[in-house]
């Protein structure tokens, strides 16, 4: 069976919320509102909504400010009303490019750059909080790290929820990137949900990423929407 945009939207709740709960924030329900504070970074995230009481936004705005939030973001579907949002100062983002696979087309992991890891001393004290997800013997979420001549070179991530993982926060610095580096970190994460028990991956990719997922069996499957309202700003 074919992941679906609403997969996709149930995977990055889940992934808002493990970094909510990992940096030492906090998720909660108003008025149908999933929210989900990520303090290590100062972020309040609103979670695809059907339907958005002005109120219960306003309440969450207000959490942000008295918890010096530096944005409050929203996830949305496309057919989601965000007038409420605007109304608060809320303004359209970007636009997730929602794609996804099955994991038995996806390629095992052949590069020795790469490899599954929970300790990275490169990572400040909010990295080494979420590097709990990784931890442990049946941890939440994988953590991949790639390495050239032993220099960090780039990172992702993989969140397993049931038949679904989710492909999250996949980066390769600037100086190392056009090596291959990116394909090896995809496989690694891709591998690790694998042996976790799910069957489908799914991700929201960039423009240039987009070329990267499908080369490598990632099909789009919708669109969504982001609205942002950047605290502290006119």
């Amino acid at each position: 069976m074919a992941a679906t945009v609403a997969d996709c939207e149930a995977s990055q709740t889940e992934w808002n919320q493990a970094l909510a709960l990992a940096g030492g924030g906090s998720i909660w329900g108003d008025r149908g509102l999933q929210w989900a504070w990520q303090a290590h970074d100062g972020q309040l995230m609103l979670n695809f909504p059907r339907v958005i009481d002005a109120t219960a936004a306003m309440r969450g705005l207000d959490f942000a400010r008295a918890h010096n939030a530096r944005i409050v973001g929203a996830w949305l579907s496309p057919d989601t009303d965000a007038t409420a949002l605007e109304a608060l100062g809320f303004e359209r983002g970007w636009e997730p490019w929602w794609m996804a696979a099955r994991l038995d087309a996806i390629a095992e992991p052949a590069d020795p750059r790469v490899a599954l890891c929970a300790v990275v001393p490169e990572y400040g004290p909010n990295g080494q909080r979420l590097l709990s997800l990784a931890r442990g013997e049946r941890p939440r979420a994988s953590h991949a790290v790639a390495r050239v001549d032993e220099r960090f070179a780039g990172r992702a991530w993989g969140l397993v929820a049931g038949e679904v993982a989710g492909i999250y926060d996949m980066e390769v610095w600037p100086q190392f990137q056009r090596r291959g580096l990116g394909r090896a970190l995809l496989h690694t994460v891709c591998a690790a949900a694998r042996a976790a028990g799910a069957s489908r991956a799914v991700l929201n990719a960039t423009p240039d990423g987009e070329r990267l997922y499908s080369a490598e069996g990632f099909a789009h499957v919708g669109r969504g929407i982001t609205y942002w309202h950047h605290l502290g700003q006119p």
